[in-house]
């Protein structure tokens, strides 16, 4: 069966094995953020729509489960904001229904907490994992680019009330772009904001892949200590990158292409990282990318890391 909703699993850093579902539409979300490794937003919006029908997600899902082993987690994430689909919640409830053990993360931007209903669907989520990048309305707009209607205080108003009732556990993650979002004032009362809401976890995050806007440089090991130290909040942790990890089985070239455009076509990523999240040979992946090259499927672009390889997209 082939899967157009679900991907994986891969590795993560932070999940251990974790199936993604997507649950919207090539680039759909609440924000336009300038780094964004899935590139820029193609339809900026707040409107919650079925955006990708819910009995496929529920077949793909039904069919993953009973032909494959139980991933660590299943996560919501993808190619835009997950909470955008109403369907996210029956979802969550189908998978605690057929598969009880596997436990639940949601990746969400925030930005529709102060939703009630949205809360309500997340609630049997075993971990939510929201973003939280700028706490001043200017920072928000120049990092962050929302939608016309989004508010900020708003944003951390619900994010606030949903860490008050939510059972599951809460991990915040903060994206840092030095000489954008790493001001010491700035710094200061995102702290206080993050002690208010009290997650489990504050994960600092940076760039590392191209982002949705050229010429982003990531922080260093430097600039995120700083960062840590001024937020002064508990179990405040710099997320690592992913570790390769040893080569798998024999597959064919048809299957590791179908993988490898399946992975790049969410993300670019380096052959290292490919390496790493699809389990495979360095060599045969080199090999692959050079052909994927002539043959106009797939391109590169040179980035302080090194060389990320992204699907070729269609003139609009």
């Amino acid at each position: 069966m082939r899967y157009n909703h679900i991907f994986g699993p891969v590795p993560s850093r932070r999940l251990g094995l974790s199936l993604g579902v997507d649950l919207v539409c090539h680039k759909t979300c609440t924000l336009d953020c300038i780094y964004c490794e899935c590139g820029p937003t193609t339809n900026l919006t707040l409107k919650r729509k079925e955006y990708v029908p819910f009995d496929e997600v529920k077949a793909e899902l039904t069919h993953y489960f009973e032909n494959h082993p139980d991933p660590d987690y299943v996560t919501f994430s993808g190619s835009g904001e997950p909470t955008l689909s109403p369907d996210i919640g029956r979802i969550i409830d189908f998978i605690k229904e057929k598969k009880p053990k596997i436990r639940v993360a949601v990746l969400t931007n925030a930005t529709l907490l102060s939703d009630p209903v949205v809360r309500k669907d997340l609630n049997r989520a075993d971990l939510v994992m929201p973003s939280l990048d700028a706490v001043i309305p200017e920072t928000f707009k120049k990092i962050n680019r929302p939608a016309e209607q989004i508010d900020i205080h708003k944003v951390i108003d619900g994010l606030k009330t949903f860490a008050g009732s939510f059972q599951g556990e809460l991990w915040l993650e903060v994206f840092i772009l030095p000489g954008i979002n790493d001001a010491k004032e700035e710094l200061e009362t995102l702290g206080a904001i993050i002690r208010d809401i009290n997650p489990a976890r504050v994960q600092l995050n940076t760039l590392d892949r191209p982002g949705a806007v050229a010429g982003l440089k990531p922080a260093s090991k430097q600039d995120l200590d700083r960062v840590a130290e001024i937020i002064h909040a508990a179990n405040v942790e710099i997320i690592a990158r992913v570790k390769n990890l040893s080569s798998g089985d024999h597959i064919s070239d048809e299957k590791m292409e179908a993988m490898v455009m399946e992975t790049i076509h969410r993300r670019p990523c380096t052959v290292d990282d490919l390496t790493a999240a699809l389990n495979l040979e360095k060599g045969n992946l080199e090999i692959l990318m050079k052909r994927l090259i002539l043959e106009d499927k797939v391109e590169s672009v040179q980035q302080e890391r090194g060389l990320f390889y992204q699907t070729i997209k269609e003139p609009l």
